[in-house]
């Protein structure tokens, strides 16, 4: 079997999120960079994926894209602890919480927040503050019901690491990373006992986004 080759940058949560399925696994895999930050998505890219986003994974001749897909994919064609529960209505938790991550968190706490409190200074741009004032509520809404449904177990469904908490860790933190988090996490402390255990893992370490 040869090495999958995942397409996207470093600083990309979703492929920070598949490269976090490769680790835990255990995968030998290549990361080929591509930048959008400063321009449009590379029309290679766009090849490999139609709506011009990232990542993207070649396999042995096989050609995939979505990060819910890839990590799946990536769990079940390697070998390497199991990244979903065996458990029929734990593996629906599991899913229930990426969709809630995709659906409503990431659009508010990366798509507003972090967007404008952090990656718009480092272009040379001001943030919008109407922008952020307008996403807090929502990124509230997010972290009280994921820590809810977290309760008190170590990871965010029971006490298996699943592909949800890798689907997490790059928004969480992003955004632990902003002024704005502080208020809301003081009234989630299970979010940040969740990440302190998290943090230490290897494969979080490894993935680490480039600063600056």
């Amino acid at each position: 079997m040869s090495k999958p080759t995942l397409y996207g940058p470093a600083y990309s949560t979703y492929t920070r999120s598949a490269r976090l399925a490769m680790e835990e696994k255990g995968v030998d895999y290549d990361l080929v960079e591509v930048d959008f930050l400063q321009g449009p998505m590379p029309a290679e890219q766009i090849e490999r994926h139609p709506f011009a986003k990232v990542p993207a994974l070649a396999h042995d001749g096989f050609k995939l894209y979505e990060v819910s897909a890839i990590g799946r994919y990536v769990d079940e064609v390697f070998d390497g602890p199991s990244l979903q529960p065996d458990d029929a209505r734990e593996r629906a938790r599991m899913t229930q919480i990426i969709s809630i991550l995709d659906s409503y968190t990431y659009p508010c706490a990366i798509g507003q927040l972090v967007i404008q409190r952090l990656v718009m200074p480092m272009l040379g741009n001001q943030p919008d503050e109407a922008a952020i004032a307008a996403a807090l509520p929502a990124i509230s809404k997010c972290m009280n019901v994921l820590a809810g449904l977290r309760a008190d177990n170590a990871f965010l469904v029971g006490s298996q690491l699943t592909l949800a908490d890798l689907h997490f860790v790059p928004i969480y933190d992003y955004f632990r990373n902003t002024p704005e988090s502080d208020a809301i996490l003081e009234q989630n402390p299970g979010l940040r006992a969740w990440w302190d255990g998290v943090s230490k893992r290897e494969s979080v370490q490894k993935t680490q986004p480039p600063s600056g």
